[in-house]
């Protein structure tokens, strides 16, 4: 049936790097011309972020109503100002804290962030790698050290991955927002375990009810919802990269949907061809 996926990606020009299907936990098609090896996964890496904080509310450490600047260092402090100092975690991780250049720069990216002139007033949907920095930084401290080694421990050791490559900022926090890879089948366990709502081989890694709250809707760009730096359309959700690496989970159909390519001018259209293949549209 999947092998579908296949032919309607050559028939299209379309090549991929890896790709694998799971329906009922069970890997259905699994192709890797070049090997099973790890890719970059860029802003799939907000996904994992957004997994890091519901593991810190489980622990009752963190909430979404929470002031996110309440986790940064104490010597930033000085710097936060037009109403910095209040936004919530949620605001952050749905995209709606402002709007951001795309990324950090400069030496000590958090100095960046707290220079730049923004209206924290703005709720609308800016996409940004910033928001994702600001929320892997604060879980970061939240977590009393290497959120790396928190994420091991919790997430990936029980899931079979082990030394993710992963980036960090100039000041030695978690990125947050990209630089992590992984293969196809470390990301389409990702997206079994959400759909898993948490549950792995019967352990809960993240509570149901932070899954929950991670998948619903709570901004828009007009073509797509946003949950907690998960994308949201039509019954899926999906874990995206910029270029054409997506993990997309159909919990109607217990179906996880991973694959890696590098399209950055057919991505969207990568996206559909695989939708249809796998729903029949």
């Amino acid at each position: 049936m999947f092998e579908r996926v296949l032919s309607e990606l050559k028939n299209a020009g379309l090549d991929v790097h890896a790709i694998e299907i799971m329906q009922g936990g069970e890997v259905m098609l699994h192709e890797c011309p070049g090997g099973d090896v790890r890719y970059p996964v860029y802003s799939v890496t907000k996904s994992v972020t957004s997994a890091a904080f519901a593991m810190l509310c489980d622990d009752g450490i963190l909430s979404a109503d929470m002031p996110l600047s309440e986790f940064l260092e104490n010597r930033y402090k000085a710097m936060f100002r037009g109403g910095f100092e209040a936004l919530t975690f949620e605001r952050f991780l749905t995209m709606t804290a402002g709007e951001f250049p795309f990324r950090p720069q400069g030496d000590n990216w958090l100095e960046h962030i707290l220079s730049l002139d923004v209206d924290y007033t703005d709720r609308d949907f800016h996409y940004s790698n910033i928001p994702a920095y600001l929320v892997g930084a604060a879980c970061e401290n939240a977590s009393g050290g290497d959120l790396m080694r928190y994420l091991g421990r919790r997430l990936f050791e029980p899931l079979g991955i082990e030394n993710v490559p992963y980036q960090k900022s100039p000041e030695g926090h978690f990125y947050g927002a990209t630089g992590m890879e992984l293969t196809v089948s470390e990301l389409a366990r990702l997206g079994q375990l959400f759909l898993q709502k948490g549950r792995w081989q019967g352990d809960a890694l993240i509570s149901e009810g932070a899954v929950e709250k991670a998948l619903v809707e709570r901004s828009s760009n007009g073509k797509y919802g946003y949950g907690y730096f998960i994308r949201i359309e039509d019954g899926r959700f999906s874990f995206v990269g910029k270029w054409g690496q997506r993990c997309t989970v159909y919990p109607e159909r217990d179906l996880v949907v991973a694959y890696m390519s590098h399209q950055p001018e057919r991505k969207d259209e990568l996206a559909q061809v695989v939708h249809d293949a796998v729903t029949g549209g």
